[in-house]
């Protein structure tokens, strides 16, 4: 579906998704070792508005860290790409994407804004937001799940994708490279990748970050229940379970999981069981990757890409890998 307006344009795609699909999905997931849920049911309307309050809470530096370094770096990003386009997966409320877009004004390469979410809220509210601020952007929106809809990316070039706010970390190492190559069939030769990506540090900062006192993203995390039983007809019920986010040192990986604080039986009469769950059992919503800058540069170049530059703050917490599509 395309809906239209001036200098706007969004597309929706998620209407295009087989329901078979989607129930098959939930249910490996909820019989996998461990039990899972998809992680993109983390961002509907409500997710996204909790996220950003998230990224405003004392113990999330990941934000504050990556926004600061985006302002250094912008203007060098924009002149090394003299890109026109700038592609966001994971657009969220485009906050941080404000610096670059500002960067592209300064450089009289500001052309067009294609923020990429599957929020549709989301993407229509920033949409109207920009357009205001930025006198002649043009925004195609896109609404869709960025793992399946790839192909939907506009055309138009020079383009420059970004994928910020750690969010590469939300897969494991295998479907990070996965995901990159898949980003890097989309695009054009010339086109570049600006890729953001936290890096380890002190476990009790990160932990700290996914267990805010104010219970934000306690609430985000249980938020997902009521997704999942708006698309499936489930009847989780969030208060029967808690919300546990820890380090495994193992895998370098934050783990963010919802804990059953009781036995307890979730019917699912769109899948046809009733899922059966322990007390203390674990149903794993998302994990956050932590890597190296080796690491980072590594994926991008298994997945075809050259890098170009490597950015990073004074304290080692968060890194910005710029690379281009030969």
């Amino acid at each position: 579906m395309m809906l239209e307006q001036s200098n706007v344009m969004i597309d929706v795609h998620l209407n295009t998704q087989d329901p078979a699909a989607i129930k098959e999905e939930i249910r490996a997931g909820l019989f996998s070792t461990p039990r899972t849920l998809p992680t993109k049911y983390l961002y509907d309307d409500q997710g996204s508005a909790l996220f950003e309050r998230i990224c405003e809470s004392p113990e999330y530096y990941q934000t504050r860290t990556e926004h600061a370094l985006l302002k250094t770096v912008a203007d060098e990003v924009i002149a090394r790409t003299g890109t026109e386009t700038l592609v966001e997966l994971g657009s969220g409320a485009a906050i941080k994407t404000r610096v670059l877009l500002d960067a592209m004004a300064r450089a009289n390469h500001l052309r067009f804004y294609v923020p990429f979410d599957f929020s549709e809220g989301i993407v229509r509210r920033v949409a109207r937001e920009l357009v205001e601020e930025y006198d002649g952007l043009q925004v195609h929106g896109v609404v869709g799940d960025f793992l399946a809809h790839l192909e939907h990316l506009p055309d138009g070039g020079p383009r420059l994708v970004i994928f910020l706010g750690g969010t590469i970390g939300n897969m494991g190492p295998e479907d990070a490279l996965a995901f990159l190559s898949s980003i890097h069939h989309e695009m054009d030769s010339g086109d570049c990748m600006l890729l953001g990506a936290q890096l380890i540090t002190d476990v009790a900062r990160m932990e700290a970050a996914y267990n805010d006192a104010a219970g934000l993203t306690a609430a985000f995390n249980k938020n997902m229940l009521a997704v999942v039983n708006s698309v499936i007809g489930a009847e989780f019920d969030p208060d029967a379970f808690a919300h546990v986010a820890r380090f495994n040192h193992d895998e370098r990986w934050i783990e963010i999981s919802l804990r059953s604080i009781r036995a307890q039986v979730i019917p699912i009469p769109e899948l046809e069981l009733a899922l059966h769950l322990q007390e203390g059992e674990d149903l794993l919503t998302e994990i956050s990757c932590k890597y190296t800058r080796g690491q980072v540069e590594r994926l991008l170049t298994e997945a075809g890409f050259s890098p170009v530059a490597w950015y990073s703050d004074p304290h080692q917490l968060h890194g910005l890998a710029l690379a281009h599509k030969p």
